[in-house]
């Protein structure tokens, strides 16, 4: 049976040879169009064209150029010329342009590319008559996939294609792969995963996705920045893990003989920072958990976390919102955006409610878990509460963490539109400070859209005592085998002994925001190079399956 790897591999081949090889047949069909397009090997491809390179170097001509000067892009020539007229040439017009031909045909003395840069699509009219003895060059040497640069006029063909009406042509790299069939394509969705690179070139779609990452991203900084936030980076190795429940990446420090992790946040250092004297500050970076993959989670990812001095979570809510909201009418023109099939409204001011009251609505009883008290009858009663709604409680011991379970169970994926989910229970809350008026939580929210977290802020703890005491717990969990528990970081404890002042503090991550305003069903179609399992790994894994089921 043929491995995953392999499958992999036929698929790209089959994509890549058939849209060449229909090439091939039609010019050789003199534009006729072939019902069995004629198969060859990868191999085969790539040694025709690496002889095509080889022809160039021997006739003079470079196949790998240094540079190229281009004087507009497709999308600016698309908007000069947009008024001129079918079958008409601007002559006086001398443009240059460069970029992937995506698509060539070729008709005896006439051939039409389509060529690709970083702005779109323009169509290059290539006529004999006006190339001379390039032309001759241009049809021997230049394949789907190459990049060219092109001198010419513009002109709209009879039937409306803007068009440079080539003068000169240069090839400046010659393309050893071909490009995917424009039918079958690079479909397979891992494959594309792992070719991103020509996942980019063949589905404009995924550019644009990019594009708008990048625009987000900037777009956080313009928002933060102009409000007086400092963005100051923060360290990557941490000799000890903290800022969240998660399990860290290991590593070792040769030269100082340390172990250390990767970092699973960046709120310690940035609280360090408000801590000397900096009254805003945030960091936009890489985040390393070793924790599971799905559609929501990857290993590595991007998040911003962000610390305002004499804030508290209530400012945090109100931030958040007036920063998404003006990134979705940034990215998308509106208020609302449509994830899925469902329209999410971020326009209308967004819901807010305790997790108590959120649970409260879904259990059987009605039941309020946070009126129960603290003690071990508190907890049965939770206990009890909890499974009449087939909750799971095994291994929970306190009144908040079934409560924070029930939510997880029965609440979390029904929150649809964007709402605000406050007073978390202390026992989950190591980091937030503890709630004014209500004993046993704390002022924390979580941001939930389409029933996935988006985004966890806190008023801060600033009682170094309570920190101490809270990390204690943590560590007594990490002792007792929870690999996502933290030790007592006693560095920050002794910052936070030197005074911090009341601050707000915020967490958004920053691939599922993309997520939701791209209209993305995976959080590895927002990522460039999501981590995958290694190809021999799978290969084993697949070729074990087939044994086992022969």
């Amino acid at each position: 049976a043929m491995s995953r790897a392999r499958v992999h591999r036929a698929l790209w081949s089959v994509g890549a040879e058939s849209g060449e090889a229909a090439t091939q047949q039609k010019a050789k069909g003199g534009g006729k169009k072939s019902k069995k397009p004629q198969q060859s090997s990868s191999s085969d491809f790539f040694e025709t064209r690496l002889a095509k390179s080889k022809e160039m170097e021997a006739e003079g001509v470079r196949p790998y150029e240094y540079t190229y000067s281009a004087t507009h892009g497709s999308a600016d020539l698309n908007g000069i010329f947009k008024e001129l007229e079918n079958g008409v040439e601007d002559e006086e017009a001398d443009v240059s342009v460069c970029g992937r031909v995506m698509a060539k045909r070729v008709f005896g003395k006439l051939a039409f590319f389509t060529l690709m840069d970083q702005s779109g699509k323009i169509q290059l009219y290539l006529d004999k008559n006006r190339l001379g003895d390039s032309f001759k060059q241009l049809k021997a040497w230049v394949d789907s996939g190459d990049i060219i640069g092109v001198r010419g006029s513009v002109k709209r063909t009879d039937k409306g294609e803007l068009s440079v009406y080539v003068r000169e042509w240069s090839m400046l790299t010659k393309a050893l792969r071909p490009l995917p069939d424009k039918w079958h394509g690079l479909t397979d969705t891992e494959q594309r995963y792992r070719a991103r690179h020509v996942d980019l070139i063949v589905n404009s779609d995924v550019r644009e996705t990019f594009r708008k990452r990048a625009l987000i991203v900037r777009e956080i900084r313009h928002y933060l920045d102009e409000r007086g936030f400092l963005e100051i980076e923060t360290p990557t190795l941490h000799a000890q893990a903290g800022g969240a429940d998660a399990r860290p990446f290991e590593t070792f420090h040769n030269a100082l003989d340390m172990n250390l992790t990767l970092r699973i946040a960046t709120e310690l250092h940035l609280k360090r920072l408000i801590i000397g004297g900096f009254d805003r500050v945030y960091e936009i970076g890489r985040i390393f958990r070793n924790e599971g993959i799905s559609t929501r989670h990857n290993p590595e990812f991007t998040s911003i976390e962000l610390y305002q001095a004499y804030a508290d979570f209530e400012d945090m809510m109100n931030l958040t919102e007036e920063l998404i909201r003006k990134l979705s009418h940034k990215v998308t023109g509106s208020g609302k955006v449509t994830y899925q099939g469902q329209e999410i409204d971020l326009e209308t001011p967004w819901r807010r409610e305790t997790m108590a009251e959120l649970v409260r609505q879904e259990l059987p009883s009605k039941a309020d878990l946070t009126s129960l008290g603290s003690g071990p009858d508190a907890v049965e009663k939770a206990r009890m509460y909890a499974k009449e709604a087939n909750v799971d409680t095994d291994g929970l011991n306190s009144c908040g963490e079934i409560l924070n379970a029930c939510f997880e169970e029965l609440v979390e994926a029904k929150l649809i539109q964007p709402t605000f989910v406050t007073e978390y229970p202390k026992e989950i809350s190591p980091l937030a400070k503890p709630h004014r008026t209500k004993e046993g939580l704390t002022e924390r929210f979580e941001l939930f859209v389409v029933g996935r977290e988006l985004a966890n802020a806190f008023s801060e703890l600033t009682d170094p005592v309570d920190q101490r005491e809270r990390f204690e717990k943590q560590a007594e969990k990490k002792e007792a085998g929870d690999l996502e528990a933290s030790d007592v970081d006693h560095d920050f404890l002794a910052a936070l002994e030197q005074g911090m002042p009341p601050t707000g503090g915020l967490g958004i991550g920053i691939d599922r925001l993309v997520m939701l305003l791209t209209d993305s069903s995976t959080i590895k179609d927002v990522i460039a190079f999501p981590l995958l399992k290694n190809l021999a790994s799978a290969s084993t894994e697949a070729a074990s399956e087939d044994e086992g089921n022969q």
